[in-house]
């Protein structure tokens, strides 16, 4: 099983790159299609994604909310800016946790690897404080228990 790997660029991008064994075409739609979202996007065990809106356009609204079972939750909202199935999305999004952060901008790629999909995402933060404060907060742990479920998801959904 392959695992996040966290590589930063400069003083604002954070680069995540992870193995997938299913096709790019596959990998691509967990990432858009919302009832797949909702399956493998939750972060630690215990949370759910009870509003999940991405509109698979450019120009596309994104808006997901997260709750921990507990009463607490974040949401993020955002827009889709460019899409090339099933290689690339290029999307810009903000977290409320509870007030807003600056935008984010987001490309995800998609390339095939032997048998499988390499996914790159490289995060755009506004500044040397945000990324920092991200790399500090832990959420690698709770992006790789997300894409133990993105891996299974695209394991039953690929045809």
């Amino acid at each position: 099983m392959s695992k996040v790997i966290l590589e930063t660029e400069g003083d604002t991008i954070i680069v995540v790159k992870r193995r997938f064994a299913a096709p790019p075409e596959a990998v691509y739609r967990a990432h858009l299609e919302p009832e797949l979202l909702k399956q493998w996007m939750l972060g630690p065990d215990g949370w759910t994604m009870p509003v999940c809106i991405k509109e698979a356009r450019p120009g596309g609204a994104i808006r997901i909310e997260w709750a921990d079972g507990q009463g607490g939750g974040f949401h993020v909202t955002g827009e889709i800016l460019e899409l090339d199935p099933p290689h690339r999305i290029l999307h810009v999004q903000r977290m409320f946790m509870p007030d807003p952060t600056p935008d984010n901008l987001i490309e995800t790629t998609f390339t095939p690897d032997g048998d499988g999909t390499l996914m790159t995402m490289r995060m755009t933060l506004p500044d040397a404080a945000t990324r920092k404060a991200m790399l500090g907060s832990g959420f690698e742990h709770g992006m790789e228990a997300s894409y133990v479920r993105l891996e299974d998801t695209v394991g039953r959904t690929d045809g």
